[in-house]
């Protein structure tokens, strides 16, 4: 049984915040509403998916959300982005050299993202990074998504790999949660949307660079 690392993707592997944030601000353009949400400062709330940014923008707008406009423009909001998903995202630094110096000390290596998993293949494949991962689960996969432990343990068992020797690196407290229910160690980069304010939740580790991935997993797991 291989030791095993999971990676979450959107904030933790790539910083897709301004695309997905420009996806909801394409939505609000036709409806003449202009760009309501800031691709820099509103990161987080890109981080937590289509709906609570179309919810947060049409707050902005109205003082409270519409959730049946929510619902009608989630499917052009899931359209738009599919199409322009690579515009401004981008790998974080020394992530793709860090990940294939795990694989070469024989570290299994998969993602789990509560992105939904065709638009995190699309993803990976304009990114060119298809190959570092042998197993993807994402937010439709399977019946549950983060924080339940189900998708990280079938990532685990996909991989070949041994739950009790895995490490979970992620970025907000939904990947801190989804460690602490499947037993797993918990590392949280600090270079996320919430930036140094996973310190808080007391992760088993913290990484401030894709060049310390190694070194940081070693002590968890080996």
């Amino acid at each position: 049984m291989m030791r095993t690392v999971v990676f979450d993707l959107d904030g933790t592997l790539a910083d897709t915040g301004a695309d997905l944030i420009h996806a909801a601000n394409a939505c609000f353009r036709a409806r003449g509403f202009g760009d309501l949400l800031d691709p820099e400062a509103d990161k987080g709330i890109g981080m937590k998916g289509g709906r609570a940014m179309l919810t947060a923008g049409f707050t902005r707008h109205f003082g409270q959300a519409d959730e049946a406009m929510v619902l009608e423009d989630y499917p052009r909001l899931l359209e738009y982005y599919a199409e322009n998903i690579d515009v401004y995202t981008r790998m974080f630094p020394s992530a793709v050299g860090a990940i294939g110096q795990l694989r070469d000390a024989g570290y299994a290596v998969g993602i789990c993202t509560n992105k939904p998993e065709g638009l995190a293949e699309t993803l990976l494949q304009r990114l060119g990074v298809c190959g570092l991962f042998d197993a993807l689960i994402g937010a439709d996969t399977l019946s549950e998504r983060k924080p339940h432990p189900m998708p990280l343990i079938e990532c685990v068992k996909r991989l070949g790999g041994d739950i009790s020797r895995t490490v979970l690196v992620g970025d907000t407290i939904t990947d801190h949660n989804t460690a602490r229910a499947a037993g797993v160690a918990s590392l949280l980069v600090t270079f996320g949307p919430d930036g140094e304010k996973v310190k808080e939740l007391q992760p088993d580790a913290l990484l401030t660079h894709y060049d310390d991935l190694q070194n940081v997993v070693a002590g968890l797991i080996g």
